[in-house]
């Protein structure tokens, strides 16, 4: 999912954290300026659907503004990737010591 927060208060022209805090007063959301700009700044892991109500209120905006679905074979593609390094290695084995198994010994 891309996170278009950003793009849905352009439309309404807001720039600024501090006055997409304002807006979402208007609609008694009240996160702290941290919150708004961690929101602002970057996609969220996650966003309550009680925020993300609030969000689209403030904004006069739908979900699907603020959430644009991307396609599944550029995630897929990754995965295949990942897995192929992790499979390049092979298993891990354990090492058997020569000198026997470790020994602990009091100190000096």
């Amino acid at each position: 999912m891309k996170w278009n927060l950003r793009w849905a208060a352009a439309k309404r022209d807001i720039w600024r954290p501090v006055d997409l805090q304002a807006a979402f007063a208007t609609v008694g959301f009240t996160p702290s300026l941290s919150k708004v700009a961690a929101l602002w700044g970057g996609t969220p892991v996650t966003v309550r659907l009680e925020d993300l109500d609030k969000i689209c209120a403030a904004l006069s905006c739908t979900v699907a503004d603020l959430l644009e679905a991307e396609p599944v074979a550029a995630a897929s593609g990754q995965e295949e990737r990942e897995q192929a390094v992790v499979g390049e290695m092979g298993p891990a084995r354990p090492v058997v010591r020569r000198d026997g198994p470790r020994r602990l010994r009091p100190p000096n």
